[in-house]
């Protein structure tokens, strides 16, 4: 009777986050569908060849208009990295701008933690940024990355329109063939957009364009395509840990130093980062999960600095090792590890000091319930009016095709 009772508890939890972030998810993925369709990878990769604040500021830029996919990130990331972006603007701008600081994951912790988190988050992105900045410029060799750059070789088949790479032998892989040889997508929304872009418009002749629009619409499915998953995970994951994990195993964890001592600080915060890496739950699907955290007694820091660790979970470190080689993979770990860690610390004395740090238990800054009917339903509208121009109202023609494995 327990086991039924914590299922049906775990049912309403991920029916409670669905309902509240259900418009901001939607909103932030058309925004991001927008931006693909409006600004190109190459222009993007033409600003960042620096190793200054300008190109830092461009890639945090870039990175905060991009996907909150981690592994589109990650995948792009390396992409404009071996085209030339520097590991400044690349590693540490544009990947953890585009994880950690995208316009969906701020919308969503502040309908589920409050407006101080959003706030706490961006202070720590930036934080995060000059860092990882920093050991990238002073500590890591140019030698290193170099030796990254060579153990790229061949990128493979990627996805033009999302930066995800692409098995061409798969059988649900599709393509285009063009006058430079065959494009593989990860999805017939990627396919589609691709097939239909402009590329003779600038991105302002774009903007005022229906077929722009469609564009726009068909890559935030694709968006969805690439982390409905990850975000039916992390909710199910959160929602499994609050109905099963019981509170005193939490609160024995985050007791095992005096609460307010910085010991308690430093500690959440580390426990923090490796609760992330252990959940393999990436970008916007581990805030249900840091709700659950909160909730249990975690400093405000440790949530931050578990938020942050999206980056480093097992499967994202090896498509580092893979991309990268093992030595510059192992760099990226450790320097996310600490540096996530060591952030959420100055996150926590820095709010607590202009006392931003909600009382623990109390969060929430979503709008009264019925502008939130109201925001769902709208959005609702946005959503199937996507899946419509994506799945109905395809250019058809007989110029793409499937690839099948051989």
């Amino acid at each position: 009777m327990a086991i039924v009772d914590g299922l049906v508890e775990a049912g309403r939890f991920v029916a409670e986050m669905t309902w509240k972030t259900w418009w901001a998810l939607v909103l932030g993925f058309t925004i991001a569908g927008a931006v693909q369709a409006f600004v190109t990878e190459e222009r993007m990769t033409d600003l960042l060849g620096g190793r200054g604040l300008r190109a830092l500021g461009l890639g945090s830029f870039f990175g905060f208009l991009s996907s909150s996919c981690s592994f589109g990130a990650v995948a792009t990331t390396k992409s404009i990295f071996k085209k030339g972006a520097s590991p400044e603007a690349s590693f540490g701008a544009f990947q953890f701008a585009s994880t950690n600081l995208v316009i969906e994951i701020g919308l969503v912790m502040w309908i589920l933690l409050g407006w101080q988190f959003v706030a706490a988050d961006v202070f720590g992105g930036i934080l995060m940024i000059l860092l990882l900045a920093g050991i990238t410029k002073y500590v890591v060799p140019d030698e290193w990355f170099a030796a990254a750059r060579e153990n790229l070789g061949d990128e493979g088949a990627r996805d033009p329109v999302c930066g995800m790479e692409v098995d061409p032998e798969e059988e649900d892989t599709y393509s285009v063939e063009t006058d430079d040889g065959t494009e593989y997508f990860c999805s017939q929304s990627c396919k589609e957009t691709y097939r239909n872009r402009d590329t003779d418009d600038t991105w302002r002749d774009k903007l005022l364009t229906r077929e722009g629009w469609k564009n726009a619409f068909r890559n935030a499915i694709g968006e969805w395509d690439m982390l409905w998953k990850d975000i039916a995970a992390g909710f199910v994951v959160a929602a499994l840990i609050a109905a099963f994990v019981p509170e005193s195993f939490w609160t024995g964890l985050f007791s095992l130093a005096p609460e307010g001592t910085f010991a308690w600080v430093a500690l959440g915060s580390v426990i923090g980062v490796a609760v992330g890496v252990l959940t393999f739950v990436c970008s916007v699907a581990n805030i249900p999960f840091a709700v659950v955290l909160w909730n249990a007694g975690i400093p405000f820091g440790g949530v931050m600095s578990f938020i942050f660790a999206d980056l480093i979970v097992p499967h994202i470190v090896n498509m580092y090792r893979k991309y990268y080689g093992a030595r510059l993979a192992a760099v990226l770990f450790v320097s996310i590890f600490t540096l996530a860690a060591v952030s959420g610390v100055v996150i926590h004395y820095t709010w607590a000091t202009v006392g931003l740090i909600p009382q623990p238990g109390s969060a929430g800054g979503t709008a009264p319930s019925g502008y939130a009917t109201i925001l769902n339903v709208v959005f609702s509208a946005v959503f199937l009016a996507e899946i419509y121009v994506t799945f109905f109202e395809s250019s058809g023609g007989d110029e793409g095709t499937m690839a099948h494995a051989d």
